[in-house]
């Protein structure tokens, strides 16, 4: 009887990673979250003209106003945190089917960005699939499903 087949550490990388990927883009859902709990708070005080009766000085702007114009940065940075989540859940399953390389690459660039967690997954990715081994891995799962069609 034959031993199993021992995994090259590039398979195993890239299983790593693409675990690694999924955990990132769940992340972005407690990005949501507090980007939500953020907008209540401020939404509690901005909008609320009880808050502002007992000031010493009125505001030099009219909170009101103010917190109607700061919705549209929410809004902004919403979808750009459900946009990044949704790319770096393609990326990673992009790499565990060892599809889409470029994509993957332009995701961990962008994921850089995203201190701490994004840069270290970003570069990570890009280490590793930069690598001359991983390129043929891709390079023959693309071959191996090409003959399968």
């Amino acid at each position: 009887m034959q031993p199993p087949p021992i995994p090259s550490k590039d398979a195993e990388h890239l299983r790593t990673l693409a675990i690694c990927h999924y955990v990132v883009s769940g992340l972005s859902l407690f990005g949501i979250a507090f980007l939500l709990l953020h907008y209540a708070i401020m939404n509690t005080v901005f909008a609320n003209p009880k808050m502002w009766e007992n000031a010493k000085e009125p505001p030099p702007f009219n909170p009101a106003e103010f917190m109607h114009l700061m919705q549209w940065f929410y809004l902004f940075f919403g979808v750009m945190i459900v946009l990044g989540g949704v790319a770096t859940l393609m990326s990673g399953r992009f790499i565990h089917r060892r599809v889409n390389r470029t994509f993957s690459i332009v995701v961990a660039g962008l994921n850089c960005l995203c201190f701490p967690f994004g840069t270290v997954l970003g570069v990570f990715t890009l280490i590793v699939l930069t690598k001359e081994s991983v390129m043929r891995l891709y390079a023959e799962a693309q071959s191996g499903s090409a003959a399968a069609a």
